[in-house]
């Protein structure tokens, strides 16, 4: 397997040593710099021929949205996995619209982190679900009255079905997971109603309780 070259940048010392001793757990990652605000960013990636980026959103002199501005503005190809202490949905959108290719919690277990890293190396996309405390509220709250069990055939979803049902879990409406994913609302309308007669659920809030159910997301 062709290692990933990483570059992380985060202006939390005892986190940023943290991620990078646990990356070293893996051969197949290899973090090669490391910065501790976006100040520098472009050269590193130039320089390290960096994979994938693991970028923090609040960081002094220069934050996660002025890297992708830069980065957006040089024209790099790069994969930006974007990391977060809190779910702060509109920053967390604003950075897809700018190209990062994922976000994940800080408080993500390192086989999830892995996961996400390899998954956006490839160029694909990595939403970490944000079933948040209200999800799990309707979770608990309510006794799920499917015609359909859970254990029932569930057919597969593409692609970007699964990426707009990541965003659903998100929280995030049809218009801005338009202007996130570059499609029109009416596109992204019709994804969500072929989601949820695959996942044979009647609304978002039980499309995401069914998809996390089912490991989808």
């Amino acid at each position: 397997m062709k290692s990933i070259n990483i570059l992380v940048v985060d202006d939390q010392h005892l986190f940023m040593a943290g991620i990078c001793e646990l990356l070293a757990l893996k051969p197949q990652l290899n973090v090669v710099a490391t910065l501790t605000n976006g100040c520098g960013v472009i050269e590193a990636i130039n320089k390290h021929a960096i994979d994938v980026l693991l970028l923090d959103l609040r960081m002094p002199k220069m934050d996660g949205i002025q890297v992708l501005q830069a980065i957006k503005k040089a024209a790099l190809d790069i994969s930006t996995l974007i990391l977060t202490t809190f779910d702060e949905h509109d920053l967390v959108l604003e950075c897809i619209r700018l190209g990062a290719l994922g976000y994940l919690r800080k408080d993500v277990n390192l086989e999830e982190l892995v996961s996400a890293i390899e998954t956006v190396a490839r160029g694909k996309h990595w939403i970490q679900p944000a079933v948040t405390q209200q999800v799990h509220k309707n979770l608990s709250a309510m006794a799920l009255t499917e015609t359909c069990p859970k254990a029932a055939f569930v057919e597969p979803l593409t692609p970007n079905e699964i990426q707009t049902l990541r965003l659903v879990a998100a929280g995030y409406s049809n218009n801005e997971i338009a202007e996130a994913l570059h499609r029109s609302s009416g596109r992204i309308r019709n994804i969500v109603t072929n989601i949820l007669a695959k996942l044979h659920v009647r609304d978002r809030t039980r499309a995401a309780i069914k998809a996390v159910e089912l490991g989808l997301i």
